[in-house]
């Protein structure tokens, strides 16, 4: 007999390859479609970025958060990347024990636990005694450590086989951005 309470779901999309945020933004229009009130807060894109998921967002009335400072790896403040990370985290503790969402994503989520910027026991433990137990929680990036893959109930890992990108095709509007 299948039960009709809602158990949430911790997703994590990892992986080398193309289509992390993508599959996890295809969760949320799929969510919100059926009523789902939900929420993404970005680690790494820049907060000035206007992307098309950004618009796509506003026009819906999806809160969207988007805190990082660009692509880190190239970063020259690697204190002020930290200190960015420890405030999206504050504030997705806030969010996802606000009552207000079904649905929250931390795209790119990964990034800081591997990094370092966060530590990811006290994360885990975090997430096990407080993110209620219907709330779906869905997060992104590459190199997910060990201990977020053994806390999630779906994980799924991306791999490159072909990208035009390494063709010379440059990114394309509406598809990576």
């Amino acid at each position: 007999m299948e039960s009709t309470e809602r158990k949430g779901l911790v997703i994590l999309y990892t992986g080398q390859g193309k289509g992390k945020t993508t599959a996890a933004l295809g969760l949320v229009l799929r969510a919100w479609g059926h009523g789902l009130r939900c929420c993404v807060i970005q680690f790494i894109k820049s907060e000035r970025g206007r992307w098309g998921e950004t618009l796509a967002a506003e026009r819906l009335g999806i809160p969207w958060h988007t805190l990082g400072a660009g692509f880190t790896w190239r970063s020259q403040d690697l204190a002020r990347d930290r200190r960015k990370a420890e405030e999206g985290w504050a504030l997705a503790q806030a969010e996802i024990v606000s009552g207000k969402h079904d649905l929250v994503v931390l795209d790119e989520f990964t990034y800081p636990l591997r990094f370092g910027w966060l530590d990811p026991q006290a994360v885990l433990a975090w997430l096990r005694a407080n993110r209620p137990p219907g709330l779906h929680l869905v997060i992104t990036g590459r190199d997910a450590v060990d201990e977020l893959v053994a806390l999630a109930d779906l994980v799924t890992e991306m791999n490159e086989i072909k990208h035009p990108f390494a063709e010379g095709v440059s990114a394309q509007r509406g598809i990576e951005y």
